[in-house]
């Protein structure tokens, strides 16, 4: 599928772009073209920008580490705010990344399995997920509304990325691309640097005698030395997030400018990465907002990951689709705070897995739908972790002992248990223990009434969800856009195809009979044209213009493209 790529200003400016509120396209090529966006009403937008990194844990100066060297990150928490209970709906990125972006847990729209594109014997992938039509990226309301969307540069859906998804789409994507410098944006920005293959080489800075090791590892000089490889790593992305945040001042946009960083799942670590414990699913997220009441200060509700997207709706006017499962935690659409948050694990692999987990503001409750498998189900890339060859070898050897040994069973208790503030690393099991048994029975009950009001497509096999989705194993393919006029001699009773010859005034509606589809077009020529997305009826002025237009249904093939010339007299 054709991306948005970096494009230069002048593509822009031959295109023409959807000024946020005017509704008016203004195109060099003899016709003028009006759009009118969403919504219809013209209102000032703040820039959003994403800041976000991959596999770590708040291992932050500002959430009480003394590791850490975070100057930057720990001033943006002292000029904005700090969140405490901020928990990702899966432990591992693109699972996670499909909530974040559709704003619906990966469990309900088939996202679940790491990851789709994987391609192994005995497994039905690859494969694009295809979510419910009417499933988008929200970022399709930011553009619909106005705001030039960019993402530099990692996606990882679990199905193919959208035409219509970004303005821009590649490593060199930038708020600073806009052609309009009024234009609002949102901007996302992904650093690497702390990815858990970043962890493998030894430390630089960080003395390994000082970093904490966790009950349930062993403490090794291996071990320690990974762990403060991350620490290190850790200090490379503060120094790359204050770059970013110094690029915001020198265009003068940090007082217009909502920032959000966070990150994806929990540390690139054994136990952390991939699991379902608060290890794993527990992560910082910190917002500088210029409105903020009280700067520095802390927010202890409870937050998903899957509320991201509808937060952003919130802080930018957008009325939020009611089929999101998230909820916006800020702006004039936040509501109550959470009770519980959830998180699934599935697939990693080569290897199948089911394990569900409700969290209070206390107690995590974990459910192993696979109690007769071993918790260290066959990862091949995980065990390439330093600190996973040091678990093997000394469980080869037998020198493991303790909390160390949990982790390596042979198999797990159908129900976990854990009180998180007596017990933050997850490992005394409470499940069976008489003196918490209503908190048990409450939190099974809770656990399973999200299930099923959510759809839990854990319940069927990827085999049989992929052939509901590929019939024959054949991929489903996106309608070709459909061309309908509204003009004198055509009000819209038959489509037109090719060319068109139209009386003034004219307007011209795409239509893609697939359910669900997004269309996007450009009026440019070109391999590598600039694709708007389209939200309402063309209207054409005298002259001559060529539509080109694309149709997705996300998870199927992108239509045939579509081309319309219009001579508009």
């Amino acid at each position: 599928m054709e991306k948005n790529r970096s494009l230069p200003r002048r593509r822009f400016l031959q295109a023409g772009m959807l000024a946020a509120g005017s509704g008016v396209l203004v195109l060099s090529c003899g016709s003028k073209i009006q759009q009118t966006p969403a919504g219809g009403k013209s209102v000032k937008r703040p820039n959003i920008l994403w800041i976000s990194c991959e596999d770590i844990s708040p291992r932050l100066g500002c959430y009480g580490d003394k590791v850490a060297r975070t100057p930057v990150l720990d001033k943006m928490a002292s000029e904005g705010i700090r969140f405490s209970n901020f928990f990702t709906a899966a432990p591992v990125c693109a699972p996670n990344r499909s909530a974040i972006i559709t704003g619906m847990y990966q469990t309900s729209i088939g996202t679940h399995h790491m990851r789709t594109s994987h391609k192994a014997e005995g497994l039905p992938t690859p494969y694009s997920a295809v979510p419910p039509h009417y499933v988008k990226t929200f970022t399709e309301y930011m553009r619909a509304a106005g705001y030039f969307c960019t993402n530099n540069v990692k996606t990882d859906y679990q199905f193919e990325t959208p035409i219509t998804a970004w303005d821009e789409c590649s490593r060199t994507a930038h708020w600073r691309n806009r052609p309009d410098k009024d234009q609002p944006f949102f901007c996302v920005i992904n650093f690497t640097t702390t990815h858990e293959s970043q962890n493998w080489p030894d430390p630089e800075v960080t003395d390994p005698a000082t970093v904490p090791v966790e009950p349930y590892y062993p403490d090794t000089p291996i071990v320690r030395n990974k762990i403060a490889r991350l620490y290190d790593n850790i200090a490379k992305l503060d120094s790359q997030v204050g770059k970013v945040l110094e690029q915001l001042n020198e265009d003068g946009l940090a007082e217009d400018t909502i920032v959000f960083f966070w990150s994806d799942h929990g540390d690139g670590l054994p136990r952390k990465k991939r699991w379902i414990y608060d290890s794993g699913t527990h992560v910082p997220l910190i917002v500088r907002w210029p409105q903020t009441i009280r700067p520095g200060s802390v927010n202890h509700d409870l937050i998903s990951s899957i509320d991201l997207g509808p937060t952003v709706l919130s802080l930018a006017s957008i009325e939020i689709p009611r089929h999101m499962q998230g909820r916006a935690f800020l702006g004039l659409q936040k509501k109550a705070a959470r009770e519980y948050v959830f998180s699934a694990r599935d697939r990693f692999d080569n290897s199948y897995d089911m394990v569900r987990s409700v969290r209070d503001k206390k107690y995590r409750y974990v459910r192993n739908f696979y109690p007769e498998k071993p918790y260290i189900i066959w990862v091949p890339y995980r065990n390439r972790s330093g600190i996973m060859q040091e678990i093997l070898r000394l469980q080869a050897e037998g020198e493991l002992d303790g909390a160390q040994n949990l982790w390596i069973a042979d198999n797990r208790p159908a129900e976990e248990l854990y009180d998180c503030d007596a017990d933050p690393h997850n490992i005394n099991n409470l499940a069976y223990d008489s003196k918490y048994k209503a908190v048990l029975e409450r939190l099974s009950r809770v656990l399973d009434e999200w299930r099923e009001k959510s759809g839990d497509m854990g319940d069927i096999s990827e085999l049989e969800m992929v052939n509901r989705w590929y019939p024959g194993g054949i991929q489903p393919q996106t309608h070709r856009v459909m061309f309908i006029p509204n003009a004198p001699s055509n009000r819209g009773a038959t489509a037109v195809e090719s060319f068109v010859r139209l009386q003034s005034p004219a307007m011209i509606k795409l239509h893609c009979p697939t359910q669900g589809a997004s269309i996007a077009y450009t009026l440019e020529s070109g391999e590598e044209p600039y694709w708007l997305l389209y939200t309402g009826p063309l209207s054409t002025s005298p002259g001559e213009i060529t539509i080109r237009a694309r149709a997705i249904r996300y998870g199927y093939k992108e239509s045939e493209e579509a081309a319309l010339t219009v001579v508009c007299e």
